[in-house]
């Protein structure tokens, strides 16, 4: 290491490993616009996250709300994406029709719902139209039916 903190693993490559506070602070103070921006983003983050705060569920916990709670799952995805592969005992209800059809899930009032989509970013609008309807816990798969199959767990096809 030399006078100036930097490690040479090379006489013409510098290795620069770590910084000091002073070089924190130095680089805060000379990049405001980029410190806000990404401050700006990290607060928007939490801020959308705190308003569609709906609970999510790995799929390891999905299956132990199935299996230990006798959770329903409703798939929300459109027809053909679930014809394709679904989760066993999935009740098919497409978001579009969700609002006329949340009638179907008062048999499971205080049972544990999961809300399935592709990705895991539509459910939550979903989550929030069930609790609204006085369902009680309702979660989301995080992930979707991709991290499903992606985690190689089964899934029923038509």
């Amino acid at each position: 290491m030399d006078s100036c903190g930097v490690y040479t693993s090379h006489p013409y490559l510098p290795l620069h490993i770590g910084f000091s506070m002073a070089q924190f602070i130095e680089f805060l103070s000379n990049h405001p616009i980029l410190v806000g921006c990404w401050l700006a983003a990290f607060i928007g983050i939490m801020v959308y996250h705190q308003r569609t705060g709906s609970k999510g569920a790995s799929p390891a916990q999905a299956i132990t709300l199935i299996n230990r709670s006798d959770a329903l799952v409703v798939d929300i995805r459109d027809k053909k994406d679930f014809d394709e592969g679904h989760i066993v005992d999935a009740l098919h209800i497409p978001a579009a029709k969700l609002e006329q059809r949340v009638a179907e899930l008062s048999k499971q009032k205080g049972k544990p719902i999961v809300v399935v989509c592709k990705h895991g970013q539509q459910a939550g609008d979903s989550v929030k139209k069930i609790e609204s309807a006085g369902h009680d816990p309702v979660y989301k798969l995080n992930g979707g039916m991709a991290e499903w199959k992606g985690q190689s767990l089964p899934v029923v096809t038509k």
